[in-house]
This record gives C-alpha cells, sequence and structure tokens, in this order.
C-alpha cells in the first residue's frame, strides 16, 4: 500500500533502529522523509541507503534534540526541501537508568532534555502548520516505562509517564483541529542499542537467550514491527485515533507475575 503519498513526515533518531525502520517503511509508502538524527555519519548512511532503493525522498538533517535552536534549524530546512511536515514521530531517545538518590542533577536534565522537552519543543515547531492545514499527526514513541517501573531505572520512567501526558493533552486539544496525537509504547526492542549492550556481557548468546526467553512471545520485537503501527497512525485511516498508546510488548505488560 501506500498510505502516505504526498506527505511529509519528520522521524526523529531516524537513523538506526526503531527510527530508522519507520524512515523506512514511511518511504515505501510514499511519504517524503527527513531523518533528523544526531549522529551524522549514522544519519547520512541512512538516508544514502534508503534513497537509492526509494529515489531522493529521504533526506538527512543533522539535529539535537535537546538543542531548541537544532530543532528549529531543522525544521526551517525541512520545509524548505519538502514542505510543510504533516507528519512527526518523535522516535529520539536516551536510557537514563540510575537509583533515585544516586542520580545527579545532570542525569535528570539530560532524560528529561530529550526524552521530553525535545518531544515538546519538535511539536511546538510543526503544530502551527498542521493547525492551519486542519490536517496532521504526531506519533510519540514511548516506552512500556510509561506505565509501569522497574527497580534502578529513575528518571526514565518518569519521563515517559510525562511523554504520554502529553500526548493526552495535545491529543485532546487538537482533536476538533484535525491533528492526530497518539503514543506508541514499544517493550524490548532489537535495535543496535540492545546488540551492544548484550555484547557487553560475559555471555553475550546466553544473555540473549535469557531476554528472549523472558518474553512471552520467546523473542525481541523487530523494529518493523513498531514501524507499521507507526504507518497506520500517520495515515489518514487513523484520524479517529485519539490520544491513545498503543503497546507493543509482546505481552509483557499484561503478565502478572514472571
Amino acid at each position: 500500500m501506500e498510505r502516505l503519498v504526498g506527505k511529509h513526515a519528520v522521524v526523529t533518531g531516524g537513523g538506526q533502529g526503531i527510527g530508522a525502520a519507520i524512515a523506512e517503511r514511511f518511504a515505501s509508502e510514499g511519504a517524503n522523509v527527513t531523518i533528523a538524527e544526531l549522529n551524522d555519519e549514522i544519519g547520512t548512511a541512512t538516508a544514502k541507503r534508503l534513497c537509492q532503493s526509494m529515489g531522493p525522498r529521504i533526506r538527512h538533517i543533522g539535529t539535537d534534540i535537546a538543542d531548541p535552536d537544532s530543532i528549529a534549524s531543522m525544521h526551517e530546512q525541512a520545509v524548505a526541501a519538502f514542505g510543510t511536515v504533516d507528519v512527526l514521530v518523535n522516535n529520539a531517545g536516551i536510557n537514563v537508568f540510575r537509583e533515585p538518590l544516586e542520580s545527579t542533577q545532570a542525569d535528570w536534565q539530560l532524560c528529561m532534555s530529550i526524552d521530553l522537552e525535545g518531544a515538546w519543543q519538535c511539536c511546538r515547531q510543526v503544530l502551527p502548520d498542521m493547525l492551519r492545514q486542519e490536517k496532521g499527526a504526531i506519533v510519540n514513541i514511548a516506552s512500556n516505562h510509561a506505565f509501569s517501573i522497574m527497580k534502578s531505572t529513575f528518571p526514565y520512567p518518569v519521563a515517559k509517564h510525562a511523554l504520554l501526558g502529553l500526548t493526552r493533552s495535545l491529543a485532546l486539544e487538537y482533536a476538533d483541529r484535525g491533528i492526530a496525537v497518539n503514543a506508541i509504547s514499544p517493550g524490548y526492542v532489537d535495535t543496535p542499542i540492545v546488540d551492544n549492550y548484550l555484547a557487553g556481557m560475559d555471555d553475550p548468546v546466553a544473555a540473549r537467550a535469557q531476554v528472549e526467553a523472558s518474553q512471552p512471545v520467546g523473542r525481541l520485537c523487530q523494529p518493523s514491527e513498531v514501524a507499521a503501527v507507526a504507518t497506520l497512525l500517520a495515515s489518514d485511516e487513523a484520524r479517529f485515533i485519539i490520544g491513545e498508546n498503543i503497546v507493543i510488548d509482546g505481552g509483557v505488560a499484561i503478565r502478572m507475575y514472571q
């Protein structure tokens, strides 16, 4: 299908993992895609790879989500390249895992500046044009940390809980103006970040097997599975889905005890 023909989508953190999968799926569905990625090498490589197979409809713009000026510059360049942003995917994020009293003010500020404030600043950039057009979609990539808690992961779940609050607040505020704001909460996703984490274990193979066995479906989520849901939420087919959080965690959240 080509659900996104004629639309311009911005995907933050679109250089790898979930973001790259979303960028690829969006492009395959006909969208022009701006990859807003901090790592220029990764972002450029992903945009080049996608352009080779799908034509010059994908562009990387170096973006620091923690810097409002960088976000504003990205938005200006993106609009100049592909026109008004029709779809925003706030995917860029960072894991900051500490015990609460061991976390520093710098830990708190880093986590909030990217996982919450960065998403809001991106929304502030695209919403005025969406409201003028009376149409648009915003998809915030949250986490099952947005509604469940693990010890020693502070302050990450605080930011992700707040991201759901941001999603619902904006969704209700602008639902009657043609804007659909929703969230996706993935569980354990098989990304380069996870690969690097497991590679640091004493026995990476055993560590991966243990993680996979802990999932009700017996495997990790694939980035393409998150991208499939993001595509639906970005499309005109999903305009009656407002302020929802779609959980993609293979059944972890519904399990009472391990």
